[in-house]
This record gives C-alpha cells, sequence and structure tokens, in this order.
C-alpha cells in the first residue's frame, strides 16, 4: 500500500473521530434542550386539585356537543379519531406500514439468494388435529365478529383499529392451524402489498377531498348519515374499514415474519 493511501486512510478516520466526537456533543445539548423545556411545560401545569382548574376545555365540548352533527358518527370515539383528528390516525396507519416494511426488508429471505443451493429449513410446521378442529370452529366466528366490529364502529364501541386487531388473530389462528401452505392459496405477499397499499391511498384521497370540501365551502356530496344505520355516517365507515385492513395485514405481517416464513 503506498504511502498516500495510507495517509487518505489515517486522515478519514481522523475525520469520522471528529464528526463522532460533533455528533455525540449535539446528541447531548438537543437532548439537554428538550429535558429543559419539558420539565417548563410540567411546572407550569395547573395544580392538581385546584378549584378553579377548569372541568372541561372548549376542545372536549365541542367534541361531545357537536360531533354527532359534524362527523354523522354516534360513537363520539370513531368521530373524533376518523374525522376530527382523521390525519393523525392516518400517521398512525403509515407508521403500520413503515414498521412492517421495515421488518419484511430485515427479515425477509433475499429474491436473489434464491435457487443458490437448498434452503435451511427454520421453521417447521407440525399438524395438530385438536388445533385444526378448533380453527375450524372458531376462525369464520372470528371473521365475521372482527367484520362487525369494523362496520359497527361508528354506531356501537368497536372501530378500525379494534376490528383489525380481530382478524389480524383470525388469520394467525388459521396459519398456525393449517400451516404457510395453505394461508398461501388466499394470502401471499402480493395480497399483503396490494391491500395495505391500496388501503393508505384510499383513505388519503377520501379525506382530502373532505378537507378540501370543507375548506373552500363546497358542499360534499358525501352525506354525513343518520345515527342507528350502519351503511351512513358519511366517511367513517369507509376509513374504518380501510384502518382495519392495515392492522389486520400488519399483524399478520409480523407474525409470520417472525415465524421465519414469507408472506
Amino acid at each position: 500500500m503506498s504511502s498516500k493511501s495510507i495517509n487518505d486512510s489515517t486522515e478519514k478516520r481522523k475525520r469520522i473521530r471528529e464528526y463522532g466526537k460533533a455528533y455525540r456533543v449535539l446528541a447531548v445539548i438537543l437532548a439537554i434542550i428538550i429535558a429543559a423545556y419539558m420539565i417548563y411545560i410540567v411546572v407550569n401545569l395547573p395544580s392538581f386539585g385546584d378549584p378553579d382548574n377548569p372541568a372541561n376545555n372548549e376542545v372536549s365540548r365541542k367534541y361531545i356537543e357537536d360531533g354527532l352533527s359534524d362527523t354523522g358518527a354516534v360513537n363520539i370515539v370513531s368521530g373524533i379519531i376518523l374525522d376530527y383528528r382523521v390525519f393523525d390516525t392516518f400517521g398512525e396507519s403509515t407508521v403500520l406500514f413503515v414498521s412492517s416494511a421495515a421488518v419484511i426488508i430485515l427479515l425477509r429471505n433475499k429474491r436473489r439468494e434464491e435457487g443458490k443451493g437448498p434452503k435451511e429449513v427454520i421453521y417447521v410446521y407440525r399438524s395438530d388435529l385438536i388445533l385444526r378442529k378448533v380453527a375450524k370452529f372458531l376462525v369464520p366466528i372470528a371473521l365475521l365478529f372482527g367484520i362487525y366490529i369494523i362496520l359497527n364502529g361508528h354506531v356501537s364501541p368497536g372501530g378500525g383499529f379494534s376490528g383489525g386487531a380481530i382478524l389480524g388473530g383470525a388469520l394467525i389462528l388459521f396459519f398456525s392451524s393449517f400451516g404457510s401452505e395453505e394461508m398461501g392459496k388466499f394470502f401471499t405477499y402480493r395480497t399483503f402489498n396490494t391491500v395495505i397499499i391500496s388501503s393508505l391511498i384510499a383513505y388519503a384521497i377520501l379525506k382530502s377531498y373532505s378537507f378540501y370540501t370543507g375548506a373552500n365551502q363546497i358542499h360534499s356530496a358525501i352525506p354525513l348519515g343518520t345515527p342507528g344505520n350502519i351503511l351512513s355516517s358519511g366517511l367513517i365507515l369507509p376509513l374504518n374499514i380501510f384502518v382495519g385492513l392495515i392492522v389486520m395485514c400488519t399483524m399478520f405481517g409480523f407474525y409470520s415474519l417472525f415465524q421465519k416464513e414469507e408472506i
């Protein structure tokens, strides 16, 4: 190795050490600023038990009094999650998608390695008669119950997150009972991608339309809905469905990957 290469390598290592020191110093300064700001906020919070503290503020009063007329949802929680703070819910759904995509990148077998010799079998599925018999009875019930929770989320307790978790649990039970070969007949990696990406795009389009019409004082073609009517409530029902599909796919995707199987 020439002296020039050695000098370049030494200089590069020196710069890396300097960057590392600067990074640590800046990280400590940033952490101190954030901690000081949070302490300042906590110190200035109203005293606990002070009789002059408001019982509730105007935001919660708005939700309670105008939630039904604004969103068309009898369930105030669903109205808040999927209307008033819908961008936050969209962010949560996106986080689920990004996290599942990151796990797939880290754990899923790389396609370019396929065909390079025998593939090591890490997880071997073994059929269990009792589990299969129980699953045949429980999986359809769990799927129906999850769909019920999603579709009734705007008129009763429930919604996309809870219903999607039930559907994901049903898929996990089916996978554990019958194996990846049977699951692959109707739920594949392509299905996972199609469902979760389509749900996110449809979610964004629906609420973009809603916010555009509201911000520009344009009458929306989508009615708010009638209390008690399961097929109404404006955009709350389809948004619940899309959130449920995202949660379902993410739950099953994590389980499948951590079982050392491909989706």
